[in-house]
C-alpha cells in the first residue's frame, strides 16, 4: 500500500462482522470478516450477545493485521451496522440483557399498544409501527421483563454499543435514530412525546450527531486491544444508509437494492417522504440535509443461507449447481418469509413456504424457486415506491447475493430496471462507513466534501432486464402474491 492515509469501515451485520481499509480515493486495500451467531430460544425472538459484536470486531481487525493491513495508519474510523437492536444498559454501562434484533417478532401487541398511546405516532415518525422497531421492544420488555427495565439507564443501537466500546462515548446518528419510533426525522431530533410513551426520556438516549461528526477518539484501552491509534470516531450510520455512502447513492432520486441478510430498495430525497400506509419506511440519511425512503423484505440472502443449511452445502455450491444445470423455470414457488415480513405486508407471523413440490423435485428446483421468491419480495417493495412516486429508473445493487450475476440478472428482469454491480459492492455498508470517517478527518465544507469523496465506485457489471423473461415472471409473481393471500389465514389462525 502506499504511504497514506488509511480510514477503516466497520459493517456490523447480522451474521458476520465487515472490516474493510479504504485510501484516501476509496478503494479497498483489505477487509475481513467474523461471523457470530443468532440465538431464537423462541418463536419469532431474534438474538445476538452485544459482547459477541466486540470479539467479532477484535477478530476482524486481527484478521487484517495478521495479513499484513497497516493499522497504524488508520486515520479515524466508521462503523455501520444492523438496525432497530435494543441494546439495553445499566447505569454502568453493563449489558441488562442479550440485544433484541431488527428481525424479531415479538412485540406485535406492543406496536398495538405504542399506537394507541400515541394516534398521531404516523405522522410524527413519518412510519408505521411495526415489531421490528425499537420502541415496541422496550415495551415488551417493560411488560415481560419489569425487574429489567427498571434498571435501564441507555438504549442503544447495534452499531452505537461499538462506538461506546471504541469511544466510551454514547452516540447515534439521524438514520439509525429515525429506525426506532423516538426520533422526528423531519427535524433530526428525538420526541418527547414518543419517548415517554416508553417510559423512557432523552436521559436514556445517546447524542445525536450527523453520521459524519466525530464523536471521540478511539480511547486507549480499545487502540491496545484492536491495535488502532487513538484517531477520531465519526457517529456512522444505519447499515443501509452507510451502504447508500459506500454506493454513491447520496443524491435526491438515486437509488439501490441491497441483497444481504434482508432485502432492501433506498431511495435518497431531499426531505422528509412519508407514506406509512404503504409500510414505506420514511427514514434520515447519514448525511446531512438528506432523507431516504426505503422498502423492507426481512429475509433476502438469509433465505439461500438457510437453504444450504437444511440441504448441507454452501450458498456458493447451490447456485454454482443451477448456473451449470441451466434451468431458467421451475414450478416450485417459494415465500420467502422466514422471519414475518415488513413491506408490504407488516404481517410479523408470515411464514415461509415451499408450493408446487412434485416427486421430481430436486435441489436446483429449490434453489431457483428461492432466488426467486426473494426477487418477487424485491418487487412489493419496488410496487410500494411507485405507488409513493419514488421508484428510480435504474438501482446499483450492492450486498453478499449480489455476488451472483445469475441473481442479479433475475431481480432485474423481475423489476424491469437495470441493476448496476460497482466495485466493493458486497461490502458497500463498511466502505460507506470509510467515507463517513473521510469526511470526518477532512472537517471543512461537508456538501464540498460530499461532492469529492460520495462518487460512485467503478462500474464492474451492468443486468439489464431481459424482455423476453417479462411473461414467464410476470405471471409467477402473480401467483406468488396470491400464495400468501391464500395461505395467510393458516399462519394467522397459529
Amino acid at each position: 500500500m502506499p504511504d497514506s492515509d488509511l480510514y477503516l469501515g466497520i459493517d456490523l451485520g447480522t451474521s458476520a462482522l465487515k472490516a474493510v481499509l479504504t485510501d484516501p480515493t476509496g478503494a479497498v486495500r483489505a477487509e475481513a470478516e467474523a461471523g457470530y451467531a443468532v440465538s431464537r430460544p423462541r418463536p419469532l425472538w431474534s438474538e445476538q450477545q452485544p459482547e459477541d459484536w466486540w470479539q467479532a470486531c477484535r477478530h476482524a481487525l486481527a484478521q487484517l493485521a495478521a495479513n499484513g493491513a497497516p493499522l497504524d495508519r488508520v486515520a479515524a474510523v466508521g462503523v455501520a451496522g444492523q438496525m432497530h437492536g435494543a441494546v439495553l444498559l445499566d447505569d454502568r454501562a453493563a449489558v441488562l440483557r442479550p440485544a433484541i434484533l431488527w428481525n424479531d417478532g415479538r412485540s406485535a401487541r406492543e406496536c398495538g399498544e405504542l399506537e394507541r398511546r400515541v394516534p398521531d405516532l404516523r405522522r410524527r415518525t413519518g412510519n408505521l409501527c411495526m415489531p421490528g422497531f425499537t420502541a415496541p421492544k422496550l415495551l415488551w420488555v417493560a411488560r415481560h421483563e419489569p425487574g429489567l427495565a427498571a434498571r435501564v439507564a441507555r438504549v442503544l443501537l447495534p452499531k452505537d454499543y461499538l462506538v461506546h466500546r471504541l469511544t466510551g462515548r454514547f452516540s447515534t446518528d439521524p438514520s439509525d435514530a429515525a429506525g426506532t419510533l423516538w426520533l422526528d426525522p423531519a427535524r433530526r431530533d428525538w420526541d418527547d412525546t414518543l419517548l415517554a410513551a416508553c417510559g423512557l426520556t432523552r436521559a436514556h438516549m445517546p447524542s445525536l450527531h450527523e453520521g459524519c461528526a466525530v464523536v471521540g477518539p478511539v480511547q486507549p484501552a480499545a487502540a491496545a486491544t484492536l491495535g488502532l491509534p487513538e484517531v477520531p470516531v465519526v457517529a456512522g450510520a444505519g447499515d443501509n444508509a452507510g451502504g447508500a455512502v459506500g454506493a454513491g447513492v447520496v443524491q435526491p432520486g438515486q437509488g439501490l437494492l441491497s441483497l444481504g441478510t434482508s432485502g432492501v430498495i433506498f431511495v435518497a430525497s431531499d426531505r422528509h417522504h412519508p407514506l406509512p400506509e404503504r409500510t414505506v419506511h420514511a427514514f434520515c440519511h447519514c448525511l446531512p440535509r438528506r432523507w431516504h425512503q426505503m422498502t423492507v423484505t426481512l429475509s433476502a440472502a438469509e433465505c439461500l443461507r438457510w437453504l444450504a443449511q437444511v440441504t448441507g452445502s454452501a450458498p456458493g455450491e447451490l447456485i454454482a449447481r443451477l448456473e451449470a444445470s441451466g434451468r431458467r423455470e421451475t414450478g416450485v414457488l417459494f415465500l420467502p418469509y422466514l422471519s414475518g415480513e415488513r413491506t408490504p405486508h407488516n404481517d410479523p407471523d408470515a411464514v415461509g413456504l415451499f408450493h408446487g413440490l412434485r416427486a421430481d423435485t430436486d435441489s436446483t428446483d429449490l434453489t431457483l424457486a428461492v432466488l426467486e421468491g426473494v426477487a418477487f419480495a424485491f418487487a412489493d417493495g419496488f410496487e410500494a415506491l411507485q405507488a409513493a412516486g419514488s421508484a428510480p429508473e435504474r438501482l446499483a445493487i450492492i450486498g453478499g447475493g449480489a455476488r451472483s450475476p445469475l441473481w442479479r440478472q433475475l431481480c432485474a428482469d423481475t423489476l424491469g430496471v437495470p441493476l448496476e454491480y460497482r466495485e466493493s459492492g458486497a461490502v458497500g455498508p463498511a466502505c460507506g462507513a470509510a467515507r463517513l470517517a473521510r469526511l470526518g478527518a477532512r472537517g471543512g465544507d461537508v456538501e464540498a466534501a460530499i461532492r469529492e469523496d460520495c462518487l460512485q465506485p467503478p462500474l464492474q457489471a451492468t443486468a439489464e432486464p431481459d424482455g423476453s423473461r417479462r411473461d414467464y415472471l410476470a405471471a409467477r409473481l402473480d401467483r406468488y402474491r396470491r400464495l400468501y393471500r391464500l395461505t395467510r389465514p393458516l399462519h394467522a389462525a397459529d
